[in-house]
């Protein structure tokens, strides 16, 4: 939000907010919120640590990378050990 500083990239920026909210409302129709919620966080802040490198020149770490790959491999078993709502 703070590289936003136009009509344009405020409008991206309620869009991508939207967006991203919606989706969260809709996993959580189908997986307990404890694992949306973990999802929602940890690829909200893998995302974020991402575009600050990509776009924002931030230096690039290779520990800081590591540690995301971490989080992404922690979410993704997370969604393989949660069972769907109504599979039980």
């Amino acid at each position: 939000m703070s590289h936003a500083n136009s009509i344009l990239t405020w409008s991206g920026t309620v869009i991508a907010i939207f967006l991203s909210f919606l989706f969260l409302i809709l996993a959580a129709k189908h997986l307990p919120v404890g694992t949306v919620y973990a999802v929602f966080a940890g690829l909200g802040t893998a995302g974020t640590v991402i575009v600050d490198m990509v776009f924002f020149g931030e230096p690039f770490q290779l520990l800081k990378v590591l540690f995301i790959g971490i989080l992404v491999i922690g979410i993704v078993g997370l969604k393989f050990v949660t069972e769907e709502q109504g599979e039980a």
